[in-house]
C-alpha cells in the first residue's frame, strides 16, 4: 500500500478522520491528503485524540479559512507539543512550511509516523504505520506545492466534516431532552400538531430542570471552594438563564394547557429580547470550559467537589463540564421546534402568527451565532496584534480580517518589487516584513482612500508573480501595485479586497441623501428598516451619520430621504426670525397621512425630523381655545386612528399652536392641543424611530422636563397633566394589554390601514407604546407598522 494512503488509514483509526473520508475513495490522490492537513487544524485534534487536554483549545484556530497566519500558527502549536509531550526530537519534526507551503510533504508524513510509534502514542492500542512495505512513491511528492498554488481550496467547509460535528454536546442534549413515551389518547394518535407542543413543553420543563441544577448542584456548593472572578468565568450569566426559562416555563405551560397554545407565538415573540442574553453565554462558554479545566489540573479538592457535585446532581452520569454546553444547544433549537409545528398548522391565521414567532427565533439564532463568532474574530485580531512588532494601531478598529498572506507590491512610482506579508481587514491593508515567526509592519494603507485597478495585461505572462492589480488613489496620489504568485491567488485576493471596499462603501450608502458609515453599535440595536436584529458585537451594521437611522448593509436602499438634510434645505430656504414666533404653519410628522395633511394645511412628505418642542403656558385663553377647535373640528375616532403620531412627535418646522394648557386631558373628545413651540430640531443618536423620547436627551432641563410632560402626561410642576389616566385608558376599546412590538404588528397585521392599539410594554411594565399599521410593507407583501410612543405611568 502507498505511504501516504497508510498515513490516511491511520489518521481514520485514530479518530481524526471520518471512515468515508475523500482521502479513501479510489480516486484519491495524495494531494487531497495533503490540502486536508495543511491548515494544522486535524493535527491538532490528532494530539487531543492522542492524550486528551495535550493542547489547549484556546489555543489553536479552529477554522482559520487558510488565513496563511492562522494555519501556520496551529501548524508551529502541534510541532512544540510533539516536542515538549511526546518527546520527539528536533530532526524527527518537519518544518510548518514544508506542509502549508506542501514544500516536502514527505517529510511531513515521517513526522507523523514516528509519532506513531513514541510510548504516549503506543498506549492507545494504535497499530503505527508504516505497517507493511509501501510503494516507492516519492516522486508524487514533487509537484504538490505547484498544485496547491493552482487549485487552492475549492470547498473549505469540506475541510472540517471530519471534525466532531457534536462537540459542542449534541448527544448530551438529547440524552438529557429525552422524555418519558406516553402512549396518547386514541382521538390524538395522528395529531401530530399536538406532539410538538408537547415536545416544546416537555423540552422546556426539562432544559429549566437542567439549568436549576447545575445552580444548586454546582454553583452554589462550589462557592465555598472557588473566588468570585473563577466563579463568573466558569458560569458566566447562569442565574440570569435560570430566572428567564423559569419565566417562559410559566407561560408555555398555561398556554398548552390552557389557552390551546393560540398565544404561544406571542411567547416567543415576548421573550426574544430577554433571550439575547444568550449571545453573552456562547460566546463565553468555550473560556468557561478551559478555566474549569484548568481549575480541575491544579486543584484536586476541587475536582473532588466536582465528582461528589455531579453524583448529587444526576448520579454521575453528567459532568459539570458536559452540562456547561447545553445552554447553547438549546437556544438554538426554539426555531426548528416552531418551524415543526409551523409545518404541521393548518389554520392559516395560526400558521401566520407561528411564522412571526419563528422569524423571530431565527433571528435569535443568527445573533448568537454572530455574537460567538465575532468573539473569535477578535481573538484571532489580537493574536494578529500581538505578531506585528512596530504597530501603534487597534487593528479591531479596521474591521473584521479578510485574509492574509505572502504578495510582492510596489508603488507605482517606484516600481520595486518587495517580498511582502498582507493582513487585509474591512478599512485597511496592513503591509509588513516577516521576520521568523513574527512580523514587523511597514506600511498601513487606508482603503477608504482607494480604489482597486485590475491590471489585466500582468496574466499574459504567465510565470510565477507577474499576476497583479492596482490599488490607486482617489485623488491621484502615489498608489501600489500587488503581485500574485499564481492567478488563482490574484482572483481570490481580488474578490476579498472587493469585498472590503464594498463594506466599507457600500453600494447604496449616500441614498436619498443618507451618509450611512460602517458603525459599532454599544447596545443591542435593530435595522430601522427590516426591524432585525443587528448582529455581532462590533460593526455590526451602518450608522446614517445625519439622522441616526441603523441597518444591515443589505437594507441601506429601503429608506427615504435622510430627515436631517430635508429640515436643513427647508431652513436654508426659510430664514429663521427670532424677534417673534412664526405664524402658525403646519408640518406632518413621519406616519401622518395624505388625508391627514390635508386637514392639517399640509403636504405629505415620508421624510421626518423629530423636534424638540417647549409648552407655552398661556392657559384660559377663549380666544385661542375657539381658534384651535375651529383649525381641528374633526371626528375624533377618525383624528386618533390618523393621527396618532401627531400626539407624540408633532412637527418638524419651527411651529407655534395656541391652546389651552389645562384643558387638553379633554383634547381627544375636543380635538385641541396644548399650546407648544419647537425651539430646536433633533438630529441626535438614537433616531427617532429606535427609542422612545429621544429628544429628552438635550441637556437644558427646561426643555428636557418640557419632553417628559409631553410623553409620560406629567407636568414639569404640579400642574394636572395632560393625557388620560392609566384607569381610562385601560378601559378604552384600543388598549390591548401586554404586548410586543412584533406581536403588535401581528394584530395588526389583517387591519385596514391607520388601525391602531395602545399596548402596555410586557418588559415595562410601566411603559405604554402605540402602534400604527401603516400600509404595505415596502419590502414585500404583508403591512408594515410603526411603534411611536412611550408613555410612563407616574413620573
Amino acid at each position: 500500500m502507498e505511504y501516504w494512503r497508510q498515513c490516511a488509514l491511520w489518521l481514520i483509526n485514530c479518530k481524526v478522520l471520518a471512515a468515508n473520508h475523500r482521502v479513501t475513495w479510489e480516486s484519491a490522490q495524495v494531494f487531497d491528503l495533503a490540502q486536508t492537513l495543511r491548515d494544522g487544524v486535524l493535527l491538532c485534534h490528532l494530539l487531543n485524540n492522542l492524550r486528551p487536554q495535550s493542547i489547549n483549545l484556546k489555543e489553536i484556530n479552529l477554522r482559520p479559512q487558510m488565513s496563511q497566519f492562522l494555519c501556520l500558527k496551529n501548524i508551529r502549536t502541534f510541532l512544540a507539543v510533539c516536542s515538549d509531550i511526546f518527546g520527539m526530537k528536533k530532526s524527527e519534526l518537519f518544518e510548518a512550511f514544508d506542509l502549508f507551503d506542501v514544500r516536502d510533504f514527505g517529510k511531513v508524513m515521517d513526522t507523523l509516523s514516528k509519532l506513531s510509534q513514541t510510548a504516549i502514542t503506543q498506549q492507545t492500542g494504535i497499530r503505527p504505520f508504516p505497517s507493511e512495505e509501501s510503494v516507492q512513491d516519492e516522486d508524487i511528492y514533487n509537484h504538490l506545492e505547484d498544485l496547491i498554488d493552482e487549485n487552492g481550496v475549492e470547498d473549505e467547509e469540506d475541510l472540517y466534516d471530519c471534525v466532531y460535528e457534536d462537540e459542542d454536546g449534541g448527544e448530551i442534549y438529547e440524552d438529557l431532552m429525552k422524555t418519558e413515551a406516553i402512549a396518547p389518547p386514541k382521538q390524538v394518535e395522528t395529531d401530530i400538531r399536538s406532539c410538538c407542543l408537547t415536545e416544546i413543553k416537555q423540552t422546556e420543563e426539562k432544559y429549566t430542570e437542567t439549568l436549576e441544577s447545575i445552580e444548586k448542584h454546582f454553583m452554589t456548593p462550589l462557592t465555598m471552594f472557588l473566588s468570585m472572578v473563577e466563579m463568573e468565568k466558569v458560569f458566566v450569566n447562569i442565574p440570569d438563564l435560570v430566572k428567564v426559562h423559569k419565566g417562559l416555563l410559566v407561560e408555555i405551560q398555561d398556554s398548552v394547557h390552557h389557552r390551546s397554545a393560540q398565544n404561544l407565538h406571542q411567547i416567543f415573540i415576548t421573550f426574544k429580547e430577554r433571550l439575547l442574553i444568550y449571545g453573552k453565554y456562547c460566546s463565553h462558554v468555550e473560556t468557561a470550559i478551559i478555566c474549569l479545566d484548568d481549575i480541575c489540573k491544579e486543584r484536586e479538592d476541587v475536582r473532588m467537589k466536582l465528582e461528589e457535585c455531579s453524583k448529587r446532581a444526576n448520579y454521575g452520569k453528567f459532568t459539570l463540564r458536559d452540562l456547561l454546553v447545553v445552554p447553547m444547544q438549546r437556544v438554538l433549537k426554539y426555531h426548528l421546534l416552531l418551524q415543526e409545528l409551523m409545518k404541521h398548522t393548518h389554520d392559516s391565521s395560526d400558521k401566520t402568527n407561528l411564522r412571526t414567532a419563528l422569524d423571530a427565533m431565527k433571528d435569535l439564532a443568527q445573533y448568537v451565532n454572530e455574537v460567538k463568532r465575532d468573539n473569535e474574530t477578535l481573538r484571532e485580531i489580537d493574536q494578529y496584534q500581538k505578531s506585528i512588532e512596530n504597530l501603534n494601531q487597534t487593528l479591531s478598529n479596521y474591521g473584521r480580517p479578510k485574509g492574509d498572506g505572502e504578495v510582492r507590491v510596489a508603488s507605482v512610482d517606484k516600481r520595486a518589487k518587495q517580498d511582502r506579508h498582507i493582513f487585509l481587514f474591512d478599512a485597511a491593508v496592513i503591509v509588513c516584513k516577516r521576520r521568523g515567526d513574527n512580523y514587523e509592519m511597514k506600511e498601513v494603507i487606508d482603503l477608504h482612500l482607494f480604489k482597486i485597478t485590475n491590471n489585466p495585461t500582468s496574466d499574459k505572462e504567465n510565470r510565477k508573480w507577474s499576476y497583479g492589480f492596482y490599488l490607486t488613489h482617489n485623488q491621484g496620489q502615489s498608489g501600489f501595485e500587488f503581485f500574485f504568485k499564481t492567478k488563482e491567488l490574484k482572483k481570490k485576493w481580488l474578490e476579498q479586497f472587493g469585498m472590503a471596499i464594498s463594506n466599507i462603501r457600500p453600494e447604496n450608502a449616500t441614498n436619498n441623501l443618507h451618509e450611512f458609515n460602517m458603525h459599532t453599535f454599544e447596545r443591542i440595536t435593530s435595522c430601522n428598516s427590516c426591524h432585525m436584529l443587528l448582529r455581532g458585537i462590533f460593526n455590526q451594521g451602518y450608522l446614517c451619520s445625519k439622522c441616526g437611522l441603523g441597518a444591515h448593509k443589505e437594507c441601506l436602499g429601503r429608506f427615504g430621504s435622510c430627515g436631517k438634510t430635508v429640515a436643513a434645505q427647508q431652513n436654508k430656504r426659510t430664514p429663521v426670525k427670532h424677534e417673534r414666533p412664526p405664524p402658525p404653519l403646519m408640518r406632518e410628522c413621519c406616519l401622518v397621512p395624505t388625508s391627514m395633511c390635508k386637514c392639517l394645511r399640509a403636504p405629505a412628505n415620508p421624510s421626518f425630523t423629530m423636534p424638540v418642542l417647549k409648552l407655552l403656558s398661556d392657559p384660559g385663553s377663549v380666544r385661542t381655545q375657539k381658534k384651535t377647535q375651529q383649525l381641528f373640528s374633526l371626528n375624533v375616532h377618525v383624528f386618533l386612528s390618523q393621527c396618532v403620531t401627531f400626539f407624540v412627535y408633532f412637527f418638524r418646522a419651527k411651529i407655534e399652536i395656541q391652546a389651552d394648557l389645562f384643558a387638553f386631558a379633554d383634547c381627544i373628545f375636543l380635538a385641541g392641543l396644548p399650546k407648544m413651540l419647537v425651539i430646536r430640531n433633533y438630529f441626535g443618536v438614537p433616531s427617532p424611530t429606535s427609542g422612545p423620547h429621544s429628544a429628552s436627551r438635550r441637556s437644558q432641563p427646561d426643555v428636557r422636563n418640557a419632553i417628559i410632560s409631553v410623553v409620560s402626561g406629567q407636568n414639569p410642576g404640579d400642574e394636572r397633566g395632560w393625557l388620560l389616566s392609566k384607569r381610562r385608558c385601560e378601559a378604552l376599546p384600543m388598549f390591548a394589554g401586554p404586548m410586543e412590538r412584533l406581536q403588535a404588528g401581528t394584530e395588526l397585521l389583517h387591519r385596514v390601514n391607520s388601525t391602531y392599539l395602545v399596548r402596555h410594554r410586557s418588559r415595562e411594565f410601566t411603559e405604554y407604546a402605540i402602534s400604527i399599521n401603516d400600509g404595505p410593507a415596502p419590502q414585500g407583501p404583508g403591512a408594515s407598522h410603526r411603534s411611536m410612543a412611550v408613555i410612563r405611568d407616574g413620573n
